[in-house]
């Protein structure tokens, strides 16, 4: 079965295949590939690649996929079948789990690790984003394997999984994330970048705080919505009801506060109603008391020039600069207080600098660092270095089909 030729960027609709294309077939067999790489991205099975919303991984994986197709390296991503994206797609489970798919999520992620591991050798590099679950492909693949670490590093078992092994290549997402496991094999840390320039611009503020992601403690809700209450600003929440955990906790303090012109509950949005919110609210509240590994919500946020009210966790820091983006906080008080300036930052200054930072350009060109930093070294995963995989190209696979945009 022949490759399909690469995408023209924003062209739509299904892609057939127009023959091979030999010139971005990599080099020798001996030494570094060539300035094409043939790059395999693995995506976790729970939603479509993009997502219909909430999915921050998902968005990562989305932009990564598409910068590098671009670029013009060769790349497959192995993903859900009800996905849609410019490169080659390896279908990994009918739907994602959690867009009507499989509720066995352990058994999709194996399903994952199979179709993967049927590719074995075919690329010069393999990107997972499976965290700890990818751990076993990463020892076992002949191919180069570096893991992104999307998730928080501060719970026990997670831990014990990068400790058991510790040969595996690992990516951190910030600084802040990379501290709490400083002995583990980081080959390197590369913030989120996505196509923020696409964003709405909300030159004036409405007269509501916004809050999005999904229902859970550890992202401040609560704190949320003690806030809009002292502050007396509507707030408005986009966010994920899934999980158990989730259920539990809007029925029991969301739903209560439930009130028209007070505290308004508008569902998990996809980027078309999400974007415009952004765009015309005061400021973003993320005031969870949890180790943020990294923070997409808040970029976004800044790309539409909304400030972020953070509290001082985590990656936060990193990426709110404190009365220039927004207000980074240490309590309740503080976001009172943060609430009432506000409208006296520079919306536009804040949007231009959050397009400049979190690209998702600049993260294609980290990442394109980081492959050619591990292709650099020996053959095997050791510590801080692998080699590269194999030059074979057949793709007579059942389970796989033409890109589409």
């Amino acid at each position: 079965m022949e490759r399909p030729d690469r995408l023209q960027p924003g062209r739509g609709g299904r892609v057939g295949r127009r023959g091979r294309r030999g010139s971005r077939v990599t080099g020798s067999l001996h030494g570094l590939p060539g300035p094409f790489l043939r790059i395999g991205i693995v995506a976790p099975p729970l939603l479509p690649v993009p997502p219909p919303a909430y999915g921050g991984t998902e968005r990562v994986v989305h932009a990564l996929a598409g910068g590098l197709h671009r670029l013009g390296h060769d790349v497959t991503l192995f993903a859900a079948a009800d996905s849609v994206v410019s490169c080659r797609l390896v279908e990994t489970v009918p739907r994602g789990c959690w867009t009507g798919g499989s509720p066995d999520i352990e058994g999709s992620f194996e399903r994952v690790l199979e179709a993967v591991s049927r590719h074995d050798g075919r690329f010069d590099v393999v990107h997972s984003h499976l965290e700890t679950k990818g751990f076993r492909l990463a020892e076992s693949s002949r191919t180069p394997v570096v893991s992104t670490m999307h998730g928080r590093l501060d719970e026990r078992l997670t831990l014990a999984a990068i400790r058991a092994h510790p040969d595996v290549p690992l990516v951190a997402i910030s600084e802040s994330q990379q501290a709490l496991a400083p002995w583990a094999n980081w080959v390197g840390m590369v913030r989120h970048g996505l196509d923020l320039d696409r964003m709405p611009f909300g030159a004036i503020a409405g007269d509501y705080l916004l809050f999005v992601g999904r229902i859970a403690r550890e992202k401040g809700i609560i704190q949320a919505i003690e806030v809009a209450r002292r502050t007396r600003h509507r707030l408005v929440i986009t966010a994920k009801v899934f999980e158990a955990t989730e259920s539990d906790l809007f029925d029991t303090v969301v739903r209560p506060a439930l009130h028209p012109g007070r505290v308004e509950y508008l569902g998990e949005l996809g980027p078309a109603v999400r974007d415009p919110l952004f765009a015309g609210a005061v400021a973003t509240l993320m005031l969870g008391d949890w180790p943020e590994p990294f923070g997409l919500v808040a970029i976004e946020s800044l790309a539409t020039g909304t400030p972020v009210i953070a509290l001082r966790r985590g990656a936060l820091p990193e990426i709110v600069e404190d009365g220039v983006d927004g207000f980074l906080v240490d309590d309740p008080e503080g976001a009172e207080r943060a609430v009432a300036l506000a409208t006296s930052l520079d919306r536009r200054r804040i949007r231009n600098r959050a397009i400049r930072r979190f690209s998702a350009s600049r993260m294609v060109d980290d990442y394109l660092a980081v492959y050619r930093h591990v292709l650099g070294g020996s053959r095997r995963p050791t510590r801080g270095a692998s080699g590269s995989g194999q030059t074979s190209s057949s793709w007579a696979h059942a389970d796989w089909r033409p890109p589409t945009t």
